[in-house]
């Protein structure tokens, strides 16, 4: 069965960090690439990033890039967000996708969604 976990999430104040969790079971992240997304209160959800582990690559949003790492831990077929330089607007839920295959944006919709981790960065 196809399960997507995400954890980490917290309250933090500006200008810190938090790293995320997506743990996946019933796939290999070798297989199917994952993208990490986001959703504010009354706003559309919006991509934060993707890592296709298959094609060895990575992509970020351009409102994330060098603060937001995506990393990976194949062994424990876990996927990380890591966020630093956290701002009051990168308060959102977070969530992880499976992609339909091992590439990112191969597919423009999902397989699976995680249930989502609330982010809140407020002084």
């Amino acid at each position: 069965q196809v399960q997507l976990v995400e954890s980490g999430g917290g309250s933090v104040q500006p200008g810190g960090s938090l790293r995320l969790s997506c743990a996946v079971s019933g796939f290999t992240l070798a297989d199917y690439a994952i993208a990490w997304f986001r959703q504010a209160p009354g706003q559309e959800r919006e991509a934060v990033g993707c890592v296709s582990v298959s094609a060895n690559r990575k992509y970020y949003s351009d409102f994330v890039k060098g603060r937001f790492t995506i990393s990976e831990d194949n062994s424990k077929n876990t996927v990380y967000l890591q966020m630093n330089s956290l701002k009051p607007e990168d308060t959102a839920t977070y969530y992880c996708a499976q992609f339909r295959g091992p590439a990112c944006f191969e597919s423009a919709t999902f397989a699976s969604w995680g249930q989502g981790t609330q982010v809140t960065v407020s002084s």
